[in-house]
């Protein structure tokens, strides 16, 4: 029986006798390139719900209170923050390296229900956000008799 062997007329494997050409490209565009020394940043959190509220705890490390900014509407909630991070190390009066990064970060979600803007509440201790959303209460559906 004959071994059977498919064809792929666009693999490079053909003009490298090692096969490792492509090894070296799979994936080579897909994933992002991450340059080192710069820290990436993103929001990571965990969300809550019970009958009355929903509880959200999301890590933003390295920012001031006064740069995060929370936004609510309907039952859309908004959190983006900037962060600053300096570095700088020194021997005796003359600096050998000195770096900097600034950036800003944001994440959205939609919660299933309305959240009360006014009753909402958030704290911020440690590099971790927690939102209390109260749920809005569902408006009754009101019956008209027809006259």
């Amino acid at each position: 029986m004959a071994n059977i062997s498919r064809y792929d007329p666009f693999s490079l494997a053909r003009l490298d006798p090692f096969g490792d050409i492509d090894d070296f490209f799979k994936g080579f565009f897909v994933r992002p390139i991450a340059f080192e020394g710069k820290p990436e940043m993103q929001i990571k959190m965990d969300l809550k719900e019970d009958d009355k509220a929903y509880t959200v705890h999301a890590d933003i490390p390295g920012a001031k209170k006064d740069d995060i900014h929370v936004s609510i509407e309907g039952n859309r909630v908004s959190i983006s923050a900037e962060t600053r991070s300096e570095k700088e190390e020194k021997e005796g009066e003359k600096i050998l390296r000195s770096e900097r990064y600034v950036g800003s970060v944001s994440r959205s979600f939609t919660l299933a229900q309305d959240v009360d803007e006014e009753k909402a509440q958030a704290r911020y201790a440690d590099g971790v956000l927690e939102l209390t959303l109260p749920k809005k209460a569902a408006s009754t559906a009101r019956k008209l008799a027809v006259q």
